[in-house]
């Protein structure tokens, strides 16, 4: 049954609102069971089922469930068999078996729309990652392009949550706990083991696809920026209860577990749930509302100040995953490179732009590309950009960023690339070329950049 727009929010008021909240919401009022999670007879005649994000005895401020009260509970459907045809480029578990090692700065061009019926899943492929589902602690990075919308069909992913990124095409997403729509500038998490259909209103559909192992995403902490600032609780936005009660005979449930899919069939939806309560939830982001924090005297702030969201490791202040955007803002530092400095990084960045430019690649780095700059691999302006932006001198005044989004996965693990990855068409061989015109600009008898107390140039020859 293909889905109207009218099944879709349409506005932020359609939506539950925050981030980590403990929502409640029910498509019949009183399905939600009153004094109690799974009463001996549920409220409708449902069946009571929890999702469990984390371990039943993780600390409380860490805990993630839900309670999903359906019209049929999810066991209900036949064994699973492995997928046929076998997807050949989807990656959990990296290896020297599976995936080569290089330090190499690597840029991938746009890939096309396939011109073959390709939804979703079968438009999904793994670029890069390390460690491993199975034992819990790693990440992949996919990229996606689809042209039709899945069709009888569900997805649910063991392994990991996926922060998806639409880069081209609005993706609807319908879930357990209700629906979604993701238009590009916008990002959507969904998170392990929840069930998920993804219709395309727009036709063809292109994007990026985070997933990490073994943890979740959070808002990063504020440290002296204060209480306020970057993304803010309350423009995270979770669906409200819809159910589907109709049968649905030959229904195909795929399942990634350990980078595999497979399949089971039922007769019904899994997106039958009337009611729901917890704080495991699928929900979505507009990019838009970020509030950018800037240096506004000197220097080039870290990109870190530009963290949306983090999946951390045990390690304080250290990341499995960080996503973060470069989004519209202004540049006003003073007798300063305003792009992004040269840098050598211990850890490593997977690069995508939704549209626009990007302020430290005039050529190239196009909308639906990608770049990986692994751990210690030396990346920043290209020739073009560093030429410009030092012509320009010290006067140059505020200067605003407009229309672009660009954005980051930076991950502590070195990532293993995947080989139709390294063997793809759209890898750009001549990516290196943007910095190889850069050329020495020492001249030992000119102290043209010293400044004084008071933070103006000296010019002395």
């Amino acid at each position: 049954m293909a889905p109207k727009s009218s099944d879709f929010p349409s506005a932020d008021s359609d939506y539950q609102s925050g981030f980590g909240n403990h929502f409640s919401s029910e498509a019949i009022a009183g399905a939600l069971p009153q004094g109690q999670n799974s009463p001996l007879v549920c409220p409708l005649g449902l069946y009571a089922e929890q999702i469990s994000g984390t371990s039943f005895t993780a600390p409380r401020k860490l805990n993630q469930r839900s309670w999903l009260y359906r019209i049929k509970p999810s066991v209900t459907h036949e064994p699973f068999k492995p997928r046929a045809p076998k997807h050949e480029k989807l990656l959990s578990e990296f290896s020297q078996v599976n995936s080569a090692i290089n330090p190499t700065q690597i840029r991938w061009k746009p890939v096309d729309i396939p011109d073959e019926p390709t939804d979703f899943v079968d438009g999904l492929y793994s670029v890069c990652g390390a460690g491993s589902s199975f034992l819990r602690h790693g990440f992949a990075i996919h990229m996606y392009t689809a042209n039709i919308s899945m069709e009888n069909s569900a997805f649910c992913n063991a392994d990991g949550d996926f922060l998806i990124v639409p880069q081209t095409g609005r993706l609807w997403v319908t879930t357990e706990c209700g629906k979604l729509q993701v238009s590009p500038g916008e990002i959507v998490i969904l998170p392990q083991g929840f069930r998920f259909t993804i219709d395309l209103p727009d036709g063809p559909s292109r994007g990026y696809v985070a997933e990490v192992f073994g943890t979740h995403f959070q808002l990063p902490d504020l440290g002296p920026i204060g209480a306020n600032g970057l993304a803010s609780p309350k423009d995270f936005f979770v669906p409200t209860a819809s159910f589907e009660q109709e049968s649905r005979p030959g229904y195909t449930i795929i399942q990634k577990f350990g980078g595999e899919l497979f399949t089971a069939r039922q007769d019904f939806s899994p997106f039958n749930v009337v009611a729901w309560h917890g704080n495991y939830v699928p929900y979505k982001y507009d990019l838009s509302k970020f509030c950018p924090y800037n240096t506004v005297l000197v220097d080039h702030g870290d990109p870190s100040i530009n963290t949306v969201l983090t999946a951390p490791t045990d390690k304080p202040g250290v990341a499995l995953l960080d996503f973060v955007i470069f989004p519209p803002r202004w540049l006003v530092a003073e007798h300063t490179f305003r792009p992004p400095y040269y840098h050598r990084n211990c850890m490593s960045e997977f690069m995508g732009l939704i549209h626009g430019g990007y302020e430290a690649k005039a050529d190239g780095f196009l909308p639906g590309g990608a770049s990986l700059h692994s751990c210690m691999t030396p990346h920043g302006p290209d020739t073009k950009t560093y030429e410009a932006t030092i012509a320009g001198g010290d006067n140059v005044g505020p200067h605003r960023i407009r229309d672009t989004m660009a954005f980051m996965f930076e991950s502590c693990l070195m990532p293993r690339i995947c080989p139709w990855a390294l063997e793809s068409s759209y890898v750009d061989h001549d990516y290196y070329q943007c910095w190889i015109g850069l050329k020495s600009h020492f001249n030992p008898n000119n102290t043209r950049n010293s400044h004084n107390n008071n933070g103006h140039p000296e010019i002395q020859e």
